[in-house]
């Protein structure tokens, strides 16, 4: 039953169920359709796999791995110091928005949700401006995820959303989104091992053609996703 309970603690971090408004949101993908840059399958799974295998494994997933232990330790000034880290990393309006308001909801729902330490609830609730990832860390130590199985449930929220995009945005079916996340199996398990072996100082986010896709996506006419 122990066993049971922690994975259905992981699987409601990682449900895209999770009320944070994911769905509207394409981090950029969309933009890259847009532009042609992704156009089939095998472009949409590339895309993927290198969102996941790149920044998303050397800069945002550690750096959960960080707020996790923080958030454990009621450390609120590392807590916060990452935090900034993270939305200095967010380089478009669009991006930085995506994460302050998924964020901002996730916060809401650690509160909201009554478990972990009070002083949890408090100093989340005191945090001005989380990030997505910043909340998701303190969510993940509200439900007693650990870190490491934290670190895998962004990473796999993450891929999903973006083949839901993809999806929603592209000429894709069902059964190549089943394929592009096979695909990303991978991808998780590489990044979830860049995540707990990265040092601060090799940690890199920079993603210029997403950075110019994201800038021009907020001007774009036509448009499903927020970002």
């Amino acid at each position: 039953m122990a066993d049971a309970r922690a994975l259905a603690a992981l699987l409601q971090l990682a449900s895209p169920a999770l009320p944070v408004g994911a769905y509207s949101y394409s981090q950029g993908l969309e933009g890259a359709i847009h532009e042609g840059a992704v156009h089939d399958e095998a472009s949409a799974r590339e895309w993927i796999v290198d969102a996941v295998a790149g920044p998303l494994a050397h800069f945002d997933a550690p750096a959960i791995a960080r707020m996790h232990a923080a958030w454990r330790d009621g450390d609120l000034e590392t807590a916060a110091r990452w935090n900034e880290r993270v939305l200095a990393t967010r380089e478009t309006a669009e991006l930085r928005a995506e994460t302050l308001q998924m964020g901002a909801s996730l916060a809401k729902l650690v509160v909201a949700w009554g478990r972990g330490p009070d002083a949890l609830r408090r100093d989340v609730a005191a945090l001005a401006e989380p990030t997505f990832p910043c909340a998701f860390a303190a969510a993940a130590v509200a439900l007693d995820v650990a870190p490491e199985d934290a670190v895998v449930a962004f990473l796999w929220s993450a891929a999903e959303n973006l083949v839901a995009a993809a999806l929603k945005a592209g000429p894709f079916g069902q059964l190549a989104g089943q394929r592009i996340l096979l695909a990303a199996h991978g991808a998780i398990d590489h990044a979830a091992a860049i995540a707990s072996s990265i040092g601060d100082d090799d940690m890199w986010s920079s993603a210029p053609g997403l950075a110019i896709l994201s800038s021009r996506h907020e001007t774009q006419y036509s448009r499903l996703f927020r970002s």
